[in-house]
């Protein structure tokens, strides 16, 4: 709700239903999900949540990062074996199939700490601070996550791939617990990104090939958008 540059968003009008309820959906159509849960410390999310029926969770208002809120949640509700995907809430437009795609390498007989989305993008948005970039290695494990243009391309190369991160994640809830005990670490702190604190601490972050290009509303302008494609069915 305390978004500064789009106060309230999560229960923005979109079509006449709050935007938080647009992701819920989204979230209960995705075939490898058992439960949908919003995590919140707003009372005002939590009780527009239950009027179209969704599960609301109420957590602290002093989490550093939305991981550190879903472990709450892990803590109190799940065991360590139950997978968590975490939506984030300003996510109308996000398809049921790119969450179900973090769940497969989390049931690998050694799998990863944590999963995450990637899709290719260009050199002018590869610029842009706001869209966070990865870098992996050959089988699709995070090197490393910035704001800045990476990798710097001194000379072209053929094969080279330049990919944005989306910001969707899997993980088990024993991770998560684990996560929210570990401090935060000083790339993550410069970059002001949280998955950098799994990086730093020798995490495995498996990153999956996506085609969706993520819409986070966090202006009006983001709004109106979303609420013009929605209207007119193309999303």
């Amino acid at each position: 709700m305390a978004s500064t540059r789009l106060p309230g968003k999560p229960l923005a009008d979109i079509c006449g239903r709050p935007m938080i309820e647009w992701v819920y959906e989204r979230a209960r159509a995705a075939k490898r999900v058992d439960e949908v849960i919003v995590a919140t410390p707003d009372e005002e999310i939590a009780d527009a949540v239950a009027a179209f029926d969704g599960r609301a969770v109420m957590t602290s208002a002093e989490h550093r990062s939305g991981t550190d809120r879903l472990a709450e949640v892990a803590a109190a509700l799940l065991d360590d074996a139950d997978i968590v995907l975490n939506v984030q809430g300003d996510e109308p437009l996000v398809p049921p199939e790119a969450i179900d795609s973090l769940v497969d390498p989390l049931l690998d007989p050694a799998p990863p700490e944590m999963t995450s989305l990637m899709r290719r993008i260009g050199r002018e948005e590869a610029a842009d601070p706001n869209l966070v970039k990865v870098v992996t290695d050959r089988a699709g494990r995070a090197l490393y996550f910035s704001r800045s243009a990476i990798p710097f391309v001194r000379s072209e190369h053929p094969g080279l791939v330049i990919c944005g991160h989306v910001g969707l994640y899997g993980s088990s809830a024993a991770t998560l617990r684990a996560f929210s005990r570990l401090e935060p670490a000083p790339l993550e702190l410069a970059e002001s990104l949280e998955q950098l604190r799994a990086l730093e601490n020798g995490w495995r972050i498996q990153m999956i090939g996506t085609s969706f290009s993520p819409i986070g509303v966090d202006t009006e302008e983001d709004l109106a958008r979303v609420q013009a494609l929605l209207a007119e069915g193309e999303a």
